[in-house]
């Protein structure tokens, strides 16, 4: 994950944020990405395709939620559901800014990265 972190930074000038922290157990992590529109999301989806497979699939046992803030458009609602796995359940909230959170299970004792949420 610090690696797609650093991608994303590198490459993807109209994203507002994005974020990682793991609970005090060390045992899920909640990624957080603030966008200025659907467009943004999009064309984040669309750029960190395979590293984000990629990533998650080396850090996390099982996405638990994905929680979506804005107006998703149906292919941003798509690329989660494929992304998050089958019964996982994504929530859609309208009344706020456009973004999303996932949060996984990591491995038993695997902390994946460091530093201050």
């Amino acid at each position: 994950m610090p690696r797609l972190v650093e991608f994303v930074e590198a490459n993807e000038p109209r994203l507002i944020a994005f974020h990682e922290y793991v609970n005090e157990a060390g045992d899920e992590v909640t990624v957080v990405q603030i966008h200025p529109d659907a467009a943004s999301m999009e064309a984040h989806m669309e750029i960190v395709r395979e590293r984000a497979l990629a990533a998650y699939g080396e850090t996390l046992d099982a996405t638990v939620r994905v929680q979506v803030f804005g107006r998703p458009t149906d292919t941003i609602l798509e690329v989660l559901r494929q992304q998050a796995g089958s019964g996982v359940e994504i929530s859609v909230n309208s009344e706020h800014l456009g973004g999303f959170t996932r949060t996984g299970n990591l491995p038993s004792g695997r902390l994946q990265s460091s530093g201050e949420p």
